[in-house]
């Protein structure tokens, strides 16, 4: 028994969406659906799963924009993020327009979600790690027993989340990295919210952003 994952590249920044599924009982989960959801649905369907929920780390448009035609079309909950997020959900007509994306539907997360909480994906459970900074709302999911983390936009191969948006603060994002990520054990793996993947022993010797 354990968590399967897939990671399907979405919208114009090459956003990583994780299609994540429980292979006991098969139900799925998508982590930040920004777009496509045509493609992202064919993958479902290939994967032969069954879709229960939209997990979403943040709010900004290439991770959510396509989160509420999914649960509308889909009947689906929206799980996450932090409620500090609220004003990007609120503005994702603005990010559309200001992206060029296509018209993002807003939305009410049916859970808000907070340091300690868990989500379950079939029998396979993550924990919830709220990890501000990048945006005050930003969650990361943590699935303890494989050593996997979805960290969204708050740590990348070599980088870490900007924090010149609205409400970005690059002290708070610093700390929450080396307070919720770098005390993890080296081997630990993190799916970014762009690029390939990495390890936490990998940034925390090489990543020039959390030197001293």
């Amino acid at each position: 028994m354990a968590l399967q994952f897939e990671i399907i590249p979405v919208t114009p920044f090459q956003q990583n969406c994780s299609l994540v599924w429980c292979d006991e009982t098969m139900e799925a989960a998508f982590v930040d659906p920004g777009g496509e959801l045509p493609r992202l649905l064919d993958h479902v369907a290939a994967r032969g799963v069954v879709l229960k929920q939209i997990l979403l780390t943040h709010a900004h448009i290439d991770h959510a924009g396509a989160a509420g035609q999914l649960s509308e079309d889909k009947d689906l909950p929206i799980i996450g993020p932090h409620e500090g997020d609220q004003f990007w959900i609120d503005g994702l007509a603005d990010q559309s327009r200001m992206f060029q994306f296509p018209e993002a539907k807003t939305f009410v997360p049916t859970r808000w979600l907070h340091q300690d909480d868990q989500v379950s994906v079939g029998h396979e459970t993550l924990d919830v790690l709220h990890c501000p900074g990048h945006t005050p709302g930003h969650v990361v999911f943590h699935h303890q027993s494989q050593g996997l983390l979805f960290v969204g936009d708050v740590l990348f191969q070599g980088s870490i989340g900007r924090t010149d948006f609205p409400q970005g603060d690059h002290a708070t994002l610093i700390n929450a990295i080396k307070t919720k990520l770098l005390v993890l054990e080296d081997h630990v793996e993190f799916v970014p919210g762009h690029g390939p993947m990495s390890t936490i022993g990998m940034e925390r010797r090489t990543n020039p952003h959390l030197q001293g």
